[in-house]
């Protein structure tokens, strides 16, 4: 077999040997170029995907029966309904409304809608109305909620323009789960772990403290490939040696270089966009609790209007698309490494991926509140202590948290178990003589 020719020798800064750049591929100074040139080189990219609700930017969301303002979500659905005449109607899909279920294998490039676009800092968190009804001026602090009632003519208005302040997102999905339900699930999961709960917790326990919040996240639809590569085991003989407390068992197995590459989409993948809630620092939070309650049905996520958001809270988002690019390739190779358990069946002492790359495609970015009921207790300590939270996601029920233990007892119980162990261990040994 001919010797393949060596690699080319590197250039650049740094490098054995140096060499000029080549014409043209020094970066531009937009202050060289024209005007009309460099205002098109330094203008953001365009909006792919317009998501804003037209017919609520004055931030009145009427009954389409009888015009009223007063406007909540129906208990335990997705439909809206009038508190003045009763009327119910269903708000749209997102999904069907912009086309987001589609395409996904055809994606190229970033694709990103109106709500998701990156956050303007120097925005300013209160937006004012002028009300239709009497003129007075309305204005909504959108850092602690996204409606108001006009104190003069009682109408209410929500904030439902897409500001740059990340306040506002593309889709909401709305809460199905009630207070008094989340009450019931926290109480039930507290009440199995209560006999090694610290002390102080169970005095101050209250349920009824429980608060609806709507997270902020980017759900994410993929078109990406993947290749990995590493070395698997195939076990052909095991055997062992020595007697005794010195028997040692051994395998020998023959070792594979094992490549795989795999095309695939992802459809509606959640990523966190609130930099507080990304923070997984297990010694001071429990913010990887919410984790665990996922899936959330993103596909019966609605249409933006405030009007969910009436009787709970909201957290704005922080991060932009380019600093969560990171932690969705991250994720991708995950979900590229798991599909490609069933290949590898084979290997049965196991694989170990070395060499692992990552191509994203194309991606759609779409800003949405998902809807979670939080109970959080603060475990005073050093360092400020522990913030522990017990999550209850806002569609499905599934509850999860983390509640602060007293280590004594948790010491005693294993050393209570493991002479238990220790005495069965004896009594068989005994029987068996």
């Amino acid at each position: 077999m001919p010797t393949p020719p060596p690699p080319p020798a590197p250039t650049g800064p740094g490098s054995p040997r140096d060499v000029p750049p080549a014409p043209g591929s020094l970066p531009l100074d937009p202050d060289t170029l024209p005007g009309p040139v460099r205002d098109e080189l330094l203008a953001p990219d365009p909006v792919a995907i317009d998501t804003a609700a037209e017919e609520l930017k004055d931030g009145l969301n009427r009954c389409p029966r009888c015009g009223a303002s007063e406007i909540r979500q129906k208990p335990g659905s997705d439909r809206l309904i009038c508190l003045y005449c009763r009327h119910e109607w269903q708000a749209e899909r997102v999904e069907e409304a912009f086309g987001l279920g589609e395409g996904i294998d055809q994606l190229r490039g970033t694709v990103v809608a109106s709500g998701a676009r990156d956050i303007d800092a120097g925005t300013d968190a209160l937006v004012s109305f002028k009300c239709a009804g009497c003129g007075a001026e309305v204005t909504v602090n959108t850092q602690t909620s996204m409606t108001a009632r006009c104190h003069w003519c009682r109408h209410v208005f929500g904030v439902n323009e897409q500001i740059a302040n990340g306040a506002v997102p593309d889709a909401v999905l709305p809460f199905h789960i009630k207070k008094t339900d989340a009450v019931a699930r926290i109480r039930q999961f507290v009440d199995k772990r209560r006999l090694f709960a610290l002390k102080e917790f169970k005095e101050q326990f209250t349920p009824e403290n429980v608060v609806g919040v709507y997270l902020p996240y980017m759900i994410v639809d993929a078109n990406a490939s993947a290749e990995v590569a590493g070395y698997g085991e195939i076990e052909t003989r095991r055997y062992t040696r020595g007697s005794g407390n010195d028997k040692k068992t051994y395998y020998d197995a023959d070792v594979y270089r094992v490549q795989r590459a795999l095309d695939f989409t992802v459809d509606d993948l959640p990523l966190e966009s609130s930099r507080q809630r990304v923070n997984l620092d297990t010694r001071a939070n429990t913010n990887n609790i919410i984790n665990t309650i996922q899936p959330f049905d993103t596909k019966n996520a609605v249409k933006w209007n405030a009007s969910y958001l009436v009787g709970y809270s909201s957290e704005k988002r922080d991060l932009n698309v380019d600093w969560l690019r990171p932690v969705l390739e991250d994720q991708l190779l995950s979900i590229a490494r798991c599909r490609l358990e069933g290949s590898v069946h084979q290997y049965d002492r196991g694989v170990r991926w070395e060499e692992e790359a990552i191509e994203v495609h194309g991606s759609r970015w779409v800003a949405m509140y998902l809807p979670v009921w939080l109970y959080s207790y603060h475990q005073p300590g050093p360092k400020g202590g522990m913030l522990h939270y017990i999550a209850v996601n806002g569609r499905t029920g599934e509850t999860m948290g983390s509640i602060p233990v007293q280590h004594w007892k948790l010491l005693l119980a294993a050393l209570a178990i493991g002479s238990v162990l220790e005495g069965i261990a004896l009594w068989i040994v005994g029987h068996m003589g």
